[in-house]
Parts: structure tokens; sequence; C-alpha cells
């Protein structure tokens, strides 16, 4: 097994893979350079590549020693409009146009549209949104089969482009049926992450975690208005959430969309649930081998909010330099968090600790860790709530985290300053701490003279019964022996 340095930096880091990185050269490239989590974008390519996909990172991660997240992101439904007999048309501001459902190909007066959840939807005045917002029409009148709009934002729009309705809840369920057999085959595949598009209500959570059964977590994709005003509701009823910032951007005007995206990072942490912050992060980096300086700002800004994580989308997926993006977003990271003032920043948000032992031991870490200034924070976690829970508090040592489980280590590669290590499992006080102080040394966490701090639960093994803390120094005999597991 090769050894790799300790990652120093706490947010992390999650690089989507696609035409430009399903090789196993690059895949290794990208692991390298600093991502901890890969997604996988179930709207494009085959099952096939996929499951190559999984067995490469898994590879990676045998070799290195280092659990390693997959994430399987769902398409969710796409709404279309229908073709054009002779090409794209331009449609004027100003002008009438009809969306109705017969299927015959259109022209400059109309098209077809055969979503009739739409239908069932769209009053006078809603606004529909075609070709990402390039192009707005207004609702005049609505029948069984036709809606009648007028031009608000004119231009040239071609067959099949999508259509957004921002203004209403359409009576529509998230999953599709390509989206079920995709998370049949994430959960065959051994996925950690299912994150599930087009989220409108909590409710739209319940069928992905029932397909699920028990497998893996369920991140909910914050893309719709609509989740926006039931937020609150969705974090609890998800493990995690991602702020879409791209979709957003087209259903809400642009200028709302940075407060938006503190206001959900800022629920998702007082609920200790993790948060990404997704797409156009550093989009230049598509084709040139340099963001710009705005692109910077804005992943700057998403680590000084406490984003669990940010994403790369097309920058690793399709662009032409994935390695040096992910280098990009790793050095960003570091520079924030080496920033002296980050830490006081992230403790702007306030996080209540749950009437719980768990969750009073999680707070109790984070205070002592700066009173004896501890190198380490080590937990022995069975599901990773108490990890979570300490994660939560952003406390300035890294947070290792030890589990028998392999499922639960990889599911851990979202959670901020987590460092998750498969070991195998303490029977006894005595082993606890012994374990916990060999554990630091070998990752590189703590040397002789050192304090650490080690959560567990008494009886060992159990989930949920995180009730003991305690504070070790690491002496100098003990750098003796500590590759032993």
């Amino acid at each position: 097994m090769k050894k790799l340095a300790p990652r120093t930096r706490k947010v992390r880091i999650l690089a989507t893979l696609g035409p430009a990185s399903s090789s196993e050269e690059m895949i290794r490239k990208l692991f390298l350079a600093g991502a901890d989590a890969f997604r996988l974008n179930m709207s494009h390519g085959a099952h096939e590549g996929h499951a190559a996909n999984v067995e490469i990172i898994r590879g990676l991660e045998r070799e290195f020693g280092r659990p390693t997240t997959i994430l399987a992101d769902l398409q969710g439904p796409k709404l279309r409009i229908g073709t054009f007999s002779s090409g794209p048309v331009m449609l004027e501001a100003g002008a009438a146009f009809r969306l109705d459902r017969d299927p015959t190909p259109g022209d400059v007066t109309r098209v077809a549209l055969l979503h009739p959840e739409i239908f069932a939807a769209a009053r006078a005045g809603t606004r529909l949104l075609l070709d990402d917002g390039k192009l707005v029409l207004r609702v005049q009148s609505v029948s069984d089969d036709a809606i009648d709009t007028l031009v608000e934002i004119g231009g040239p729009l071609s067959e099949r482009k999508g259509v957004n309705v921002p203004d209403v809840v359409l009576p529509m369920a998230a999953l599709t049926d390509k989206d079920r057999r995709d998370l049949a085959f994430a959960v065959e595949a051994g996925c950690d992450w299912i994150a599930l598009s087009f989220v409108q209500r909590p409710e739209d959570l319940s069928e992905a975690r029932r397909l699920m059964g028990g497998y893996g977590q369920l991140l909910a994709k914050i893309e719709k208005p609509a989740a926006v005003t039931r937020l609150d509701e969705i974090l609890e009823m998800a493990d995690a959430v991602m702020v879409a910032r791209g979709d957003l951007g087209v259903e809400l005007p642009p200028h709302t969309v940075p407060p938006l995206q503190k206001q959900i990072v800022e629920s998702a942490r007082r609920l200790g649930k993790p948060v990404v912050v997704a797409t156009q992060m550093l989009e230049s980096m598509i084709k040139a081998p340099t963001p710009t300086r705005a692109e910077v700002s804005d992943v700057a800004t998403a680590v000084y909010d406490g984003a669990d994580a940010v994403m790369l989308s097309a920058e690793t997926a399709a662009g032409d330099w994935p390695e040096q993006a992910v280098a990009m977003m790793d050095a960003i990271a570091h520079s924030v968090e080496h920033d002296p003032g980050y830490l006081a920043r992230l403790h702007f948000t306030k996080t209540m600790p749950d009437p719980t032992t768990a969750d009073a031991l999680a707070e109790a870490s984070q205070s002592i860790t700066t009173t004896v200034s501890a190198k380490a924070i080590v937990c022995f976690t069975s599901s990773g709530s108490t990890v979570r829970r300490i994660a939560r508090e952003r406390p300035s040592a890294p947070i290792l985290a030890l589990t028998p489980r392999s499922s639960t280590a990889r599911r851990m590669g979202l959670m901020w300053g987590v460092h998750p290590v498969r070991t195998r499992d303490i029977g006894s006080f005595e082993e606890m701490i012994g374990k916990a102080k060999r554990m630091a040394l070998r990752h590189g966490f703590a040397e002789a003279g050192d304090k650490i701090i080690v959560l567990a639960g008494v009886p060992f093994g159990t989930p949920g019964s995180t009730n003991v803390l305690h504070v070790a120094t690491i002496r100098g005999d003990e750098l003796k022996g500590h590759s032993e597991g």
C-alpha cells in the first residue's frame, strides 16, 4: 500500500467524471491533485462506463488505503419543447406564441409541449423560461390543449430546448423511470451517495429513500425556487444538500443567488448536514489553464462560508484542464484556510447542540481543542453520526474518524475536516487510547508531546452510544511500533 501525505485541507473537493476524465490515468491524476470524492453524472454516459469508473476509484482506494467517496447524481425530469419544421425560429418580443399538445413540428407561432404537468400547473401570469432562461414567455391563458403566451424576452429558439417553470410547484415526481434504473445501478455498483434532482418538496425524497433500501446516503439538490421555500423541511429529510447554483440562476434573478447560497449553507450547518456548493465555480478552466479572479473569489467565498465541499462540473468532466482545475481549487482552499481570520468567520454561524450526550461531547471537543491546542480529534464511529456532529462545530483540529465499516468511511468524504480511516474495532478503554495515538501518529496528524482528543462510545461498537471524551498526550516512546494496526 502506497503512503500519501495527510490532506490538511478541511473543505472537500468533489470532481465530476466525464469524457475528459474517464481513464485510469486521469482519475489517478485528479485523486492525487486533491479530489476527495467523485461524481458520476447519470445524465450522460452508459452504466458500463460508470461501472468502469467505480472500479478505477476502488482500485485507487485499495492502492493508497484512503476511503474515497462516489456520488451518483440522478438526472431528474427533463421538460423540453418539441421540434420545428424548418430549423430554429426567431421569437420577437411582444409576439404571441402557443405551446400545445400537437406533436407535429412547430413554427414561429407554435411548438409542441408534451408535458401535462405544465398544463396542470400553469396559470395566467406564469412565466415559462426556455433554453436555460434565454427566452421568457408570459402565460396569457391555459386550456386543455394549449398554453397561449406572450414573448417577453425573445431570441432564437431551436428544437428540444428545456423549459423551466419557476413560479409554481409542478405536480410531478422527482424520479423518472430512467432515474429508478440509474438508482438501482448506483446501489448495485456501491456508490456511497445518491443525489436527487428536481426536488420541490420534502415528500420528493421519500421514494428515493425507499428504493435505496437503507443503502448509502441521500443528497437533495436545491435547484428549484419551491425547494428554497421549504428548505428546513427538506434538510430534515435529506442526509446532505447541494446548492445547484446554475439551475437556481436560471429560475431566479442572478443577483438573488449569492444570498440564497449563504442561507442554504448556514441552514445546513445549523442542522449538521453536509452542504456542497456546485456549478460554474471555475467555469473558464473548461478551456483555459487558469481561472478568472472572480472565479477564485467565488470559490473562496464558499470556503469562508463553511461549505463542506465544493464541486467541479464540466471543468473536470469535459474540460481541457481537469487536473489543473482540481489543483487550483485545492490551492484556493488552502489559501483561505490559512487566513488567520478563517475560523473566526466560520463561527459567525451559531450551531446549537441537541440535548444529547453525543452532541454535548461534540460541542465540547471543539472548545477543548482550542484550550489545550490539541492536534487532532480522534473519533471511533460505527455509523458516522458523531463525526458529523463534530464536523458541524468546525473545530480547529482535523477530525480523524476511525471505523470498522468501509461504507461508513466512504460516506465521510463530503464532511468538512474529516479524514476517514477503516480500521479494526476496539474492545477496551486501553485499546481505544492506544489505537487513537497510533493512528494519529501513522497518518501524520500528531507527534511526540502533542495532545489529541479521543471520542468513543461504551459499550464499544454500539452505534449511537458516544459517551466518552478523553484528552491524551502522545509520549516519545509511543513513536515506536505505531505502524501496527
